[in-house]
């Protein structure tokens, strides 16, 4: 399913350098005793949930994350140094599960949040680390631990950020095409989509949301009727539903009016909660209709549904009016985004300015 975006990968901690068994020798020093260093720990293979990240596209052509293994030790009380962590940024809402065992290990809900998915190994002990009252010239020293070593699936579940709804052939794999960087197959008969397919929208410099086309819902597919009910359960957590409505159906006998009404009926069916989601009305289509029944078409297909909410009028094959409706989608989602972020405590004293 192609609301799922997975990547396995093999991650590896560091090894830890090997203890020295050394002694001292220096001139007039007669009785110099054990010097030798511990080995360095290994770096640790880490991941920070990242939430300017959308996919986990990169981690499909790099699949192996080493780190450096630690320094042995030396002599002259010389430890090793540990080795490099390497740092995995992943997109927040990944979950890290044993690729083996299909346990799930960690799930990256905060942005900033980190883990860490394999350890690094232990330094050995040098042969000082031994010396005692009773024990003056020892010669023990232990091999560096060898670093944690996992096979990791990486699991990112419903991506959208906004869900197109319509019936089939109501121009949403056109639109999804139109303003992202999916690429959908596109035919001019119904259920053409079998999966779902999502689309980075990229409005300008570090601004972009992610878009989901969903296959055309029927009346019933709440019950299980046509494709687009398996995929109802995934609107449920976008901020944003667009519907689309064809104004210009192949058959004259067809009414978009009626179409639109039974969308929203199974939406309701299906769960009140999607149904309360904020959802924008999109006439698609429009290229199709003369320029001088354009208005009278528009108003009577509000008026008729008797909506009150933003109403959008687009040609998603010429696009037309795509890129007002793109900025204004996004504005709503960074508001969303905003209110969701937890309040920053100010310090009383710094109040202000002073």
């Amino acid at each position: 399913m192609k609301f799922v975006d997975e990547a396995t990968i093999d991650v590896a901690g560091g090894d830890g350098g090997n203890g020295c068994a050394s002694f001292r020798h220096e001139k007039y020093k007669e009785f110099g005793g054990p010097d030798g260093g511990d080995g360095g720990r290994g770096g640790h293979v880490l991941a920070v949930a990242d939430a300017s990240l959308n996919t986990l596209v990169d981690f499909r052509y790099t699949r192996r994350f080493e780190a450096q293994r630690g320094e042995h030790g030396k002599g002259s009380d010389m430890f090793g140094v540990k080795g490099d962590d390497i740092v995995l940024r992943l997109p927040v809402g990944t979950i890290v599960s044993d690729a083996e065992t299909g346990a799930v290990l960690f799930e990256l809900l905060q942005p900033g949040e980190q883990v860490t998915l394999a350890k690094g190994g232990d330094g050995g002990f040098g042969n000082m680390h031994y010396k005692s009252s009773t024990n003056r010239a020892p010669r023990q020293k232990t091999p560096g631990w060898p670093g944690e070593r996992r096979t990791l699936r990486l699991e990112l579940k419903v991506l959208a950020d906004v869900g197109l709804l319509g019936m089939p052939n109501a121009g949403k794999s056109t639109l999804i095409a139109a303003i992202s960087n999916a690429r959908p197959k596109i035919a001019d008969y119904p259920f053409t989509t079998l999966h779902p397919n999502l689309g980075v929208v990229r409005v300008g410099p570090e601004k972009s949301f992610v878009v989901a086309d969903v296959p055309g819902l029927i009346e019933g597919a709440s019950e299980g009727a046509g494709l687009g009910h398996q995929f109802l359960r995934h609107l449920q957590r976008t901020r944003l539903l667009l519907h689309l409505v064809d104004v210009a159906p192949f058959d004259d006998s067809v009414d978009p009016v009626q179409q639109a009404k039974a969308i929203v009926a199974e939406l309701k069916k299906y769960d009140p909660a999607l149904h309360a989601k904020p959802r924008w009305l999109v006439l698609n289509k429009l290229d199709m209709v003369p320029a001088e029944e354009r208005e009278s078409r528009v108003k009577d297909i509000v008026k008729r549904l008797r909506y009150k909410g933003p109403v959008f009028e687009i040609s998603a094959l010429t696009r037309e009016g795509c890129e007002f409706l793109v900025q204004k989608v996004y504005e709503h989602i960074a508001r969303e985004h905003r209110t969701e972020q937890p309040p920053v405590d100010v310090d009383p004293r710094f109040a202000g300015g002073h």
